[in-house]
């Protein structure tokens, strides 16, 4: 919903940024596939597989030069952190990493943190619904 927002630069960055912090526990899931192809199909782009040998996280984040188009990538990569119930130690010091670089206070990611893990659990609450 908030990522069709985003610039089309912003959007093939943050497709990228997704499957980097998703990859960040050694461990790509069904889930964390499934939420990272709902945000291709939102953001209408294609979702190619990056190479993680090649990410560089400090280029990615200087994609998002506006606080509105940070604070959607942070939003929406909090429901993917969230959406297989780990938050682990990598995740975690990569998403402090990145919320110094938006300008991103405790507080902030805190409550961002919240939306992700309410935004994760009404996304698995509809996949109940729709099944067939």
């Amino acid at each position: 919903m908030l990522l069709m927002k985003l610039a089309t630069e912003e959007k093939f960055a943050f497709l990228q940024l997704a499957q980097y912090i998703a990859k960040l526990d050694g461990e790509y899931g069904p889930k964390e596939r499934e939420v990272v192809n709902e945000y291709c199909t939102e953001m209408g782009i294609e979702n190619v597989e990056i190479n993680i040998e090649l990410f560089d996280l400090e280029s990615i984040l200087a994609v998002f030069k506006s606080a509105k188009s940070q604070k959607i990538a942070m939003l929406s990569l909090m429901v993917l952190i969230h959406i297989d119930d780990k938050y682990g130690i990598y995740e975690h010091k990569v998403m402090y990493n990145i919320a110094q670089k938006f300008h991103l206070d405790e507080r902030q990611m805190h409550l961002f943190s919240m939306w992700g893990k309410a935004g994760s659990a009404i996304y698995e609450q509809a996949l109940v619904f729709i099944e067939d």
